[in-house]
């Protein structure tokens, strides 16, 4: 007992995306091409609904919500994976538990911010004479509350049952995070009963956040469909197409990562799952609804003329 209890490891080596060195070289620049888009947008979203009155609704506190948790997610993955671009990237066993933590505590509490967001669209639409007294401040802020307590709580199943493990040979982890697949795989022991727990979590997890937000638009379809006026059918197609897009990029990426078997295949396919969800999917949400919202681009219009403006008053003149 003495003997295997000496041999267990203390830290790993995160393998990256690929081993090859010009690939390494692009992917650098692409990733932090990205990942600078992803904070810029981000923070733009969360600047313009504190500042602006017009964004200051429930539907605009979330979005800004959503913006936050997206650069925290991203943050707790990019600055460690470039690290691995330029030399061998070594993670202590309490760093990898960390970092799965805190990415399982994001990613999941964006799976219900969303779902959220499609209840708050279903009372606008379908209930707007309501809508102030169902979707008020307070309300908002107790369902902010609660997606980031389901998040953690969740988060604590993936992070306590993978501390329990022992890890005694392989330190090589065949990806660019500890994800809680790819760092399972390498214990030294039987972890039949956590891959099936990650399995019916993640499930559960998922497929009752995105049936939440699917039956807000079973709901919202017919409502909208009621409507004569074309500009106002216009207004929420725009609105709900915005949300659309971020849940179907967000869930087809994440299910198929963490839905799927716990074979070599499928590892090397949630590699490229999740630099698409933790990088390519928050830098695009901003973009999505700054370009089909109409609030959010007259805001940064106005946010872009005092900025002018700003500079023309600090102009010397000649």
């Amino acid at each position: 007992m003495d003997e295997f209890n000496n041999t267990l490891l203390n830290d790993f080596i995160l393998m990256g995306v690929t081993d090859q060195p010009w690939l390494k070289k692009f992917l650098c620049a692409f990733v932090f091409f990205f990942y600078l888009l992803d904070l810029c947008g981000n923070l733009t979203i969360v600047s313009l609904v504190v500042r602006d009155p017009v964004l200051q609704s429930p539907m605009y506190i979330l979005l800004a919500n959503l913006s936050f948790v997206d650069m925290l997610f991203s943050s707790v993955t990019v600055p460690k994976m470039m690290v691995g671009f330029f030399t061998e990237n070594i993670i202590t066993l309490k760093g990898c538990i960390t970092q799965m933590y805190f990415f399982h505590v994001f990613g999941c509490t964006e799976a219900v911010l969303l779902a959220v967001m499609g209840y708050d669209r279903y009372v606008a639409i379908c209930q707007p004479l309501q809508y102030i007294s169902i979707m008020g401040k307070s309300a908002c802020i107790q369902l902010v509350s609660a997606s980031w307590f389901t998040g953690s709580t969740y988060s604590l199943i993936n992070a306590i049952m993978t501390s329990q493990l022992p890890f005694c040979n392989n330190r090589r982890i065949k990806h660019f995070l500890c994800d809680v697949k790819p760092v399972i795989k390498l214990a030294c022991k039987d972890t039949h009963v956590n891959e099936v727990t990650v399995t019916m979590a993640s499930g559960l997890m998922s497929m009752t956040n995105f049936s939440l937000t699917m039956l807000s638009y079973i709901y919202i379809i017919p409502h909208v469909l009621k409507i004569k006026s074309s500009k106002g059918r216009s207004k929420i197609f725009s609105t709900c197409s915005s949300h659309l897009t971020i849940v179907i990029m967000f869930y087809g990426t994440a299910m198929c990562t963490y839905l799927g078997p716990s074979s070599e295949t499928s590892l090397e396919k949630d590699r490229i799952a999740a630099l698409l969800f933790t990088i390519i999917t928050p830098t695009l949400n901003p973009i999505i609804y700054a370009l089909r919202n109409k609030e959010v681009r007259n805001s940064v219009k106005k946010l872009i003329k005092r900025s002018n403006v700003f500079r023309i008053c600090l102009k010397p003149k000649s």
